[in-house]
């Protein structure tokens, strides 16, 4: 089942012994389309810290009560490794990240999620043992904000399409799907979907995402209207 994330945005967040806040933004990984992690407004809770989720934490989503729950404590996400707010993720916080839950990194392996195609909650009582990894301080890792990218223009061989309007994930994978553009005057307004393998590249300076797509191509193609399709 495909979910928009746009509609995730400000569901209730429920660790198993309390309520945490509530979903800010997802990041994605622009190299495999992969959501690694949600970010969480805490409010009052944690003031101040930025405080990331990985699908591996992430229980039953529960669209009609907004709720999505998170299979972690709270004292497990108060004591886990600190973000700076003001820089992007690194992998040096990625791995005591990691090594913190005691799961497997995404990184290394072959697959989505390095050793499997399905983010797996594995729990552990073992003490978390900090530790200094050497990597480059600025070290790209292709982590982007869903809210960022939202709203920037898809540009198609002979002009621009539209606008990111949503992205479209899998649930069980946290892979997106589809992204979903609103078009604009030059096809009525309808909003249609694009698939990743169709984007050629995300330009972050000039905020657009490039596709291997003319206008021509899309008229084409067979429409997909969110509306009928739940979303």
């Amino acid at each position: 089942m495909l979910h928009n994330l746009k509609q995730i945005r400000g569901h209730k967040l429920a660790a198993s012994d309390g309520a945490i806040g509530q979903v800010k933004d997802f990041y994605f990984d622009d190299k495999t389309w992969a959501i690694r992690y949600l970010v969480a407004d805490t409010g009052k809770w944690l003031p101040g810290r930025q405080v990331l989720l990985s699908p591996y934490s992430f229980g039953r989503l529960d669209q009609e009560g907004k709720v999505l729950s998170i299979n972690l404590t709270k004292k497990q996400i108060e004591n886990s490794p600190s973000i700076d707010t003001d820089r992007p993720v690194s992998r040096q916080f990625e791995q005591n990240y990691y090594n913190y839950y005691g799961w497997p990194t995404y990184w290394e392996g072959s697959s989505l999620w390095g050793s499997g195609d399905y983010p797996a909650f594995i729990p552990t009582d073992r003490p978390y043992d900090f530790q200094t990894y050497e990597y480059p301080r600025w070290d790209d890792i292709h982590l982007r904000s869903v809210n960022a990218v939202t709203g920037y223009a898809i540009q198609a061989t002979d002009g621009t399409l539209g606008t990111v309007s949503g992205f479209l994930v899998d649930q069980k994978k946290w892979r997106i799907q589809e992204l979903a553009v609103e078009t604009g005057h030059w096809y009525s307004g309808k909003e249609i979907l694009i698939t990743p393998s169709r984007i050629e590249r995300i330009s972050y300076d000039d905020s657009k995402v490039f596709v291997s797509l003319s206008k021509a191509d899309l008229e084409r193609t067979e429409e997909k209207h969110l509306a009928t399709s739940g979303f």
